[in-house]
């Protein structure tokens, strides 16, 4: 059991009363200067920071601000950054350099910092020392205090800086504006028990926090009645939902109420631990219709010696079992998955190992990632760090082996039906459409519909990483 940390209402509309606070400063300015304030927000890495940005652009919203996608216009800008790898970390010291002259030419401009690179020491110190354009950093658990920390940049002129180290803690009633009216991200806990030895989540995250089911129940019958069509539930594990909390209840039985329903919707879930992953969860999904046939799964690498100097507490063969299952029980189920390459230590046996268990699952698509170094993780001081260079060889060799199995995938589709779920127009060809299947595969059509709409679409042409149809109606 954790020791769970609700913020109190009292203090979320404390909270609030900032938000007002700052609405009334804008407005004071628009009378002066007849222009709206504008914000602009910027997320790097995983749903859940795309999740938080949503509730900032919420605050955001209430106080009065106008959204804009040119940070040059902006009075108040803001990134959200992902710690899990360097080169992500590298790309937010680039941009945030760039907005010196920024900062130089209109200094009123408000330059802020959050996400989990931002609740790691060192990074805040290296903000504090040689970017001191920027005016306000904090971590994720001190999001809810956003309002207040803002108000004070705004009112004193100083720096603030938020990010002491925390377990994390729940904080329900900040305000939400969704970046899709179509597909929606439900978080459902926070942080992470698992200490896998390359992972800084947890570090960052911190434990495992389980909201209640009741408010994620009421959070998705909102959402299904506001009309949204396809409900992605978020944690970083969520196999292990409700573990914290005293309760008779599971990830399983979320899926099953949720699937109860009325509505035309799709439930996603992201991610999956397989060491979390039971027999339970494979029939849930098997016998739930509201519930996607596409599983995210990853299993990291397909070497058993790897996989315990990653600590992650299955082996190659409990792995393949669950895909079995899987396989077995629902009709139709499509595999993705994250992989990482060069792992300390890793050898060309332990990377074969990787390759031919991606060829006995057969994965529609992988997200394959090059292992990177973290502070503060066991693996960044591990013995048997692997050059770079043969790093980059079985990355390429790996990714090969991919496309030519989605491609594979794909083309089995070809001369079928399938329902796609519109998301919208094709930025690079107006003329199509841009849709997903119920397995989450890709597909453009022609046609002009409204995001939201499902259509039946016939598969002509399919390709490594999506595929082009027609209207089948």
């Amino acid at each position: 059991m954790s020791d769970l940390k609700y913020i109190s209402e009292a203090e979320i509309l404390r909270q609030r009363g900032y938000i007002e606070s700052i609405r009334e400063l804008l407005t004071e300015k628009q009378a002066k200067t007849g222009l709206p304030a504008f914000a602009y927000t910027k997320t790097f890495g995983c749903q859940q920071n795309e999740n938080d940005t949503e509730r900032i652009n919420g605050m955001l919203s209430e106080m009065g601000f106008v959204f804009t996608d040119t940070p040059s216009a902006a009075d108040f800008i803001l990134f959200n950054t992902c710690a899990v790898r360097d080169h992500a970390e590298q790309k937010v010291y680039g941009t945030v350099g760039s907005l010196a002259p920024l900062k130089k030419e209109k200094p009123d401009t408000v330059i802020a910092l959050c996400g989990c690179m931002m609740q790691q020491s060192a990074v805040s110190d290296e903000i504090r020392k040689k970017y001191r354009h920027v005016d306000l950093l904090f971590g994720p658990h001190a999001l809810y205090r956003f309002p207040e920390n803002f108000y004070n940049v705004l009112t004193q002129k100083g720096r603030i800086f938020d990010n002491a180290p925390s377990d994390g803690n729940i904080a329900e009633g900040i305000p939400v504006l969704r970046s899709d009216k179509t597909r929606a991200w439900v978080s459902i806990m926070s942080g992470c028990n698992n200490f896998c030895t390359y992972c800084i989540v947890p570090h960052v995250r911190g434990r495992e926090r389980s909201r209640s089911p009741e408010l994620v129940l009421k959070e998705v019958q909102s959402l299904i009645k506001q009309g949204y069509k396809e409900i992605t539930l978020l944690g970083q594990n969520v196999n292990s939902y409700c573990n914290d909390l005293d309760v008779d209840y599971d990830f399983s039985d979320l899926l099953r109420e949720i699937d109860q329903m009325e509505g035309d919707f799709t439930v996603r879930f992201m991610t999956s631990h397989p060491k979390d992953a039971s027999e339970k969860l494979i029939r849930t999904i098997a016998a739930c219709p509201h519930v996607s046939r596409h599983i995210h799964l990853p299993f990291q690498s397909g070497s058993n010696r790897i996989l315990k100097l990653m600590n992650r507490k299955y082996t190659r063969e409990d792995y393949l079992n669950l895909i079995s299952l899987a396989k077995k029980e629902i009709p139709g189920v499509v595999f993705t998955s994250d992989v990482i390459v060069g792992f300390p230590t890793e050898t060309e046996e332990d990377f074969q190992d990787t390759m031919s268990l991606i060829r006995e699952v057969g994965f529609d698509g992988l997200f394959t990632f090059i292992y990177s170094p973290r502070n503060g993780t066991p693996a960044a001081t591990m013995d048997g760090q692997i050059p770079d260079d043969v790093k980059g060889d079985r990355y390429r060799r790996l990714s090969a082996l991919q496309s030519e199995l989605s491609a594979q995938a794909n083309q089995k589709l070809v001369g079928q039906v399938v329902t796609v779920l519109v998301t919208g127009q094709n930025e690079k060809d107006p003329s199509l459409c841009n849709g997903r299947t119920d397995e989450n595969k890709l597909v453009h059509f022609p046609g002009n519909f409204q995001a939201g709409t499902k259509v039946n679409v016939r598969i002509d042409r399919a390709l490594n990483w999506g595929m082009y149809g027609t209207l089948a109606d």
